[in-house]
């Protein structure tokens, strides 16, 4: 455990949410690079820098389909001597003036050739005496033309990534074409979810008895962390009991998690257990942050010895509110940013718009306010303007987990008592895409533009993939990897979410 466990007292006094956050991202280190296959890397920032080892095309390679030709022949007609397509076609060929060569859009280059005309500006010679295909070339070129000297694309030992880029599908695609088959990235951090309470019972309680309620938080934390990509550990639900929750606790802490997550057990009751025991176990920053909702939040780090490796492992601690609402807002505005700075992101805050109130709210007199609403991007704010207008998802109250249905963002609003009139902006903190938002009557786009939902197939398929999965095929058209002489990227795409490959 950490050498000054329990010796670091909490703040009393409220403190405000940026704050908080820059207390929690002060706290975090990032996670040891670790190396992984490129398909693993879809979503991960890189830990290194990446260089060219060769230069892109590697040939001289054709723009278009065409003929290879020489610039200074001019229009005419003219034998066909080869084809060169995308492969080893027309190797060992010159072409010499007087004579063409067919390329097709990424085939090298014969040599001999300085300009390749496309398609459309020649005709086939019809009727020719010989067997050898002939061609007019219908138009002047000149030497370079639609041809990609080497390194066109990407020069012989350039820089292609850099350490601390996030990869997505392009740069997938990128290090592909480079050779890299295995890359080395921040992986993303084991959480671990605990609930506590003695009203709490599964989720899959048919009938509750006087006094239970079914454990939300647990299953609503768990996707939440996996919808960051994290790995996740399942700690079940714990009664009201001090020794109970620690050991549960101790056991989470040996087991190599980076972060533990407990929902409840952070107010002021007397079977509130939380803040304590993380005080026994490592360092308690705050315990109390002065926002609406999620004031009774606990924040700390504990130093723990995992059980295999014997090594020390830091692992932030938040001790999350009991109600489903305050729950979850702090996982988004606190653990998120946490999840992304343990992951390498530069910048693991959300992303914050500027968007105008749909109707008027009402603020706290005290406390910041993240009030739970739906933002949409409108052809005409209010204000004459494009921008993102804002509508409330109804009763704040934070045990009312409906208010978060739906929700793509927190509107920030001050504390000041007052009311802030409709076609106010305000700050918005996305919390998931924007594009997901339900339909509204307001026009969202032109109306030149139409949108169209497609319903995923619910069947089950043959190789055991669920209701909600779409189908999709990718091949490989390529006569160097049809040959075997050039491998298949294809099999390095990662597939989106809700998609299996064929």
């Amino acid at each position: 455990m950490a050498e000054n466990a329990g010796t670091a007292a909490a703040k009393p006094a409220l403190i405000p949410p940026e704050e908080a956050l820059r207390i929690v991202l002060g706290a975090a280190r990032r996670l040891p690079p670790v190396a992984v296959p490129l398909h693993d890397a879809l979503g991960k920032v890189l830990a290194e820098d990446i260089r060219a080892p060769d230069p892109l095309p590697p040939y001289p390679a054709s723009v278009k389909d065409g003929y290879a030709v020489v610039a200074s022949d001019g229009p005419g007609e003219y034998p066909v001597i080869t084809e060169s397509r995308a492969g080893n076609d027309g190797v060992g060929v010159i072409v010499t003036p007087g004579t063409v060569a067919y390329v097709t859009t990424g085939g090298p280059i014969p040599d001999g050739a300085d300009a390749v005309v496309q398609v459309e500006d020649t005709e086939l010679v019809k009727g020719s005496l010989t067997d050898q295909k002939r061609v007019k070339i219908l138009v002047q070129t000149s030497k370079g033309v639609d041809i990609r000297p080497v390194g066109y694309d990407i020069e012989r030992d350039s820089m292609v990534l850099t350490a601390g880029e996030r990869i997505g599908p392009s740069e997938v695609g990128l290090l592909a074409t480079v050779g890299v088959t295995n890359v080395k990235v921040y992986p993303y951090p084991t959480v671990a979810v605990l609930s506590t309470g003695d009203e709490l019972v599964d989720s899959s309680t048919k009938c509750l008895n006087r006094g239970q309620i079914r454990d939300s938080n647990r299953a609503m934390l768990l996707a939440a962390a996996m919808q960051q990509q994290c790995k996740v550990l399942d700690l079940g639900i714990a009664r009201d009991d001090e020794e109970e929750i620690e050991r549960i606790i101790q056991s989470a802490l040996s087991s190599g998690i980076d972060i533990l997550l407990t929902s409840g057990g952070v107010s002021m009751g007397d079977k509130d257990f939380i803040k304590p025991l993380l005080e026994k176990q490592g360092k308690v920053y705050f315990n109390k942050v002065c926002m609406k909702p999620g004031k009774p939040l606990t924040f700390a780090e504990i130093t723990a010895n995992t059980a295999e490796s014997r090594t020390s492992n830091r692992i932030l601690a938040f001790g999350l509110p009991g109600n489903p609402v305050s729950c979850i807002v702090c996982f988004n505005l606190f653990v998120v940013p946490a999840i992304r700075y343990l992951a390498g992101w530069a910048n693991p805050k959300l992303l914050r718009v500027q968007a105008r109130l749909k109707q008027s709210i009402k603020t706290d007199p005290v406390r910041i306010e993240y009030h739970r609403g739906i933002i949409r991007w409108l052809v005409n704010d209010g204000s004459g303007t494009p921008g993102f207008v804002a509508e409330s998802t109804g009763h704040q109250v934070s045990s009312r987990l409906l208010s978060m249905k739906s929700a793509n963002a927190l509107l920030v609003l001050p504390a000041t008592g007052s009311v802030i009139p409709a076609g106010t902006s305000v700050p918005a903190i996305t919390i998931s895409d924007l594009s997901a938002s339900a339909p509204s009557k307001s026009p969202l786009l032109p109306d030149s533009v139409s949108v169209v939902q497609v319903t995923p197939s619910q069947d089950t398929v043959a190789d055991g993939h669920q209701e909600g999965a779409y189908r999709v095929a990718i091949l490989t058209v390529s006569d160097t990897v049809a040959s075997g002489a050039g491998p298949d990227r294809s099999s390095n795409l990662q597939w989106s979410k809700g998609c299996y490959g064929r």
